[in-house]
């Protein structure tokens, strides 16, 4: 094992409970051990997620937040006593791994509860809320500390919790937490004072206007935490050691208003000499650990890091706050190993908390140990499997349902969370099989069939493998996904896969209606041909590839590739500007609030011209023409345009032309995203 990892393998104590190594797999949704967007039971599913990082050498490992009140069904956590038996059942297996297991249990959601365009029906209809109540009450679960909005839709508001209620809620958390220690589970996190989730909505003075016990003094507003941790501790005696997860600073500015890294604000949430005085009070009050980060669900990018966000973007923060306190600390967010380690071997913080990286690869961890690391398959921190919860105007959460039901999945793991449709079957008739285009989708097809034992052979037209992922790639943030695209291409040469460059194949009939064939030949830029002057436009992969553009840079199209673009060119010093037919950037399924609304609120700080609902009537020598929703004619100078308007299949054989013997995987056959890509890629080669 590389020395600079040493400290990361050391052991360390919460109370009087000793961890093996400081590595913590941090609470995510769609991990659970005890399923919770349905009628409660054990989750086989998440309990074997759970059991793979345990066996790949992870200390201390926290399955996703248990509501101690079913949000869905009304049910209390503790009273279903069934599926606390069948976790008991379970425990021996899991410690045979010599990790630790804290269930993280919590409170609900509150304003941050995410509201999809059904529930704004439910809701809104009086008819319907009273039929639907019995199994989705909302009035219930997205109670907050005071009346305030929803964070993601003005439709449904919190309305303020009764004392009645929050005392149900402390009497629960200690029950659920007593009847988690007889089946074995070595403690507890709470969940939380963070992220803007309900107990942190009672601390926060800019959601807690209460003028009763739970409002108003430092004291009364850490109440809710404080209760539930002292009853915990009466259930389940002083010695079971309870966590709390914690936001360092809310790095929030208001409602919907977060804050950006080297942002000069106003803090309206917990700001750091807040956060020092409550970490001490609570400590006090009986906290074992604080298991932290920053931010809010109104300044989410902080708590769920996409790739525009600094690595280690908590650190520093942890480490201030670790200072003053004499209780463990655990960092999370976008956390490099070797800093990590760094900072343990310095004594900074005593754990480092990871999440996604597990989704992408649950044995990162062993494969680190054994100097294994360009084996290890990276996240690229882009939600689209995990966390896609998407919000633009006007539009509540934008997610399919059945990512809403499914959460924890991995845009570049079809196997995870999913083995029971994704899964390594041995072919029973070993045969050649043709991948005509060598990108991503192209090598994950390969990937597959060679494991199940079959001959993929791969023709790229260009001279190295990657398709237009060498330029979705290139932007100067994008690092992670050149790793991914290194881990691909190493993939190819271990497992021994043929591969010809240079090899351009225009017609696939050429092998034949006796050989299977996958076309993966991706997409092609959607040509504004309409517009006059298009042609003196660069494709947004021309520039991606290494164009050189002027100063002040048109981007035509404000969707998560054009927004993208006009973000590594700020960074590049150059001066963008964004014309976007939609009435709000980023307006996509699929693309994570996380993400979007990094983007947005960093082209509003640094005052990036935005043009929305605006159309593109002419590119010009030096400007460009639009018009805008009225039909206004709008003259915009810029010295160079980028053209980022989509793609369209490319699939280099015409419909009539194609055979039974021929599957379509990638863009080729659909536009997508890097997990559709991936996952139809995993289908198709599961299927010949």
């Amino acid at each position: 094992m590389d020395q600079s990892l040493q400290s990361l393998f050391t052991p360390w104590k919460i109370g009087n409970l000793e961890i093996k190594n400081r590595i913590v797999l941090t609470s995510m949704g769609g991990t659970d051990l005890f399923g919770w967007m349905e009628k409660n039971h054990f989750d086989k599913a998440g309990a074997e997620f759970i059991l793979k990082v345990a066996k790949n050498n992870a200390g201390l490992v926290l399955p996703g937040c248990q509501p101690v009140y079913n949000p869905m069904f009304g049910q209390w956590l503790y009273t279903n006593k069934k599926m606390y038996q069948e976790l008991a059942q379970w425990m021996p297996e899991f410690h045979k791994t010599g990790a630790k297991l804290f269930v993280q249990l919590t409170a609900g959601f509150g304003r941050s509860f995410t509201i999809s365009s059904m529930m704004e029906k439910l809701y809104t209809n009086g008819a319907l809320r009273v039929l639907s109540k019995p199994f989705m009450d909302l009035d219930k679960i997205t109670a907050s500390a005071s009346p305030s909005p929803n964070r993601w839709s003005d439709k449904v508001p919190s309305r303020e919790m009764t004392v009645k209620e929050i005392r149900e809620f402390v009497e629960a958390f200690g029950k659920s937490a007593k009847l988690l220690k007889e089946a074995g589970v070595d403690g507890v996190e709470v969940h939380a004072v963070h992220e803007g989730y309900l107990l942190d909505q009672f601390t926060l003075p800019y959601v807690n206007k209460r003028t009763d016990e739970y409002g108003g003094s430092f004291e009364n507003r850490y109440r809710f935490a404080v209760e539930i941790v002292q009853e915990i501790k009466k259930q389940c005696g002083s010695d079971f050691p309870v966590s709390l997860r914690y936001s360092v600073i809310s790095k929030t500015k208001g409602m919907r208003q977060g804050a950006l890294p080297g942002e000069d604000y106003v803090e309206a949430g917990r700001d750091f000499e807040e956060s020092v005085k409550a970490a001490q009070y609570l400590k006090d009050a009986g906290y074992d650990m604080l298991n932290c980060d920053n931010g809010t669900y109104d300044a989410w990018y902080w708590a769920h890091p996409p790739i525009y966000m600094p690595e280690n973007c908590n650190l520093q923060d942890v480490i201030n706050l670790r200072k003053q306190v004499d209780v463990p600390v655990v960092c999370a967010g976008r956390m490099d190993p070797r800093v990590a380690a760094d900072a343990i071997s310095k004594g900074e913080i005593d754990g480092a908390g990871f999440a996604r990286p597990f989704l992408a690869d649950t044995e990162w961890v062993t494969k680190l140990m054994e100097d294994k690391e360009e084996d290890i398959r990276p996240c690229i921190l882009c939600h689209n499997g995990c966390f896609n919860m998407c919000h633009y105007k006007g539009v509540p959460n934008d997610q399919a349902l059945s990512d809403s039901l499914h959460l924890a999945r991995c845009a570049v793991n079809a196997e995870t969370m999913q083995t029971d449709k994704h899964f390594i079957e041995k072919a029973k008739h070993p045969k050649t099989i043709h991948i005509v285009g060598g990108g991503i989708g192209g090598m994950e097809t390969a990937r597959v069939l060679k494991l199940r034992g079959h001959n993929p052979v791969i023709y790229e037209k260009s001279g190295e493998l990657g398709g237009t992922f060498i330029a979705a790639s290139a932007e100067s943030y994008k690092g992670k996904l050149r790793d991914l695209l290194a881990w691909y291409r190493r993939q190819m040469e271990v497992l021994g896969i043929e591969v010809h460059l240079n090899t351009e194949i225009e017609d696939p009939r050429k092998f034949g209606r006796k050989s299977d064939i996958v076309i993966a030949t991706g997409s092609k830029p959607r040509i504004l041909k309409n517009v006059p002057g298009h042609e003196k436009m660069i494709e947004a992969c021309e520039f991606l590839r290494g164009a050189e553009v002027g100063n002040t840079v048109a981007v035509i199209g404000g969707g998560l590739t054009g927004c993208e673009i006009a973000y590594e060119l700020a960074l590049m010093g150059k001066n963008p500007v964004i014309v976007e037919m939609k009435d709000d950037l980023v307006s996509q399924t699929g693309v994570c609030l996380a993400n979007s609304s990094y983007l947005r609120e960093y082209f509003a700080l640094h005052k990036t011209p935005v043009y929305l609902e605006t159309r593109l009537k002419e590119v010009k020598d030096g400007s460009i023409i639009c018009t805008d929703k009225d039909g206004k004619e709008i003259e915009i100078a810029c010295d160079s345009v980028i053209s980022s308007a989509g793609y369209v299949p490319d699939p280099v054989i015409r419909d009539n032309d194609r055979t039974s013997n021929m599957d379509f995987v990638g863009d080729c056959k659909q536009i997508g995203n890097l997990r559709s890509v991936i996952w139809r890629a995993y289908e198709v080669a599961m299927r010949l």
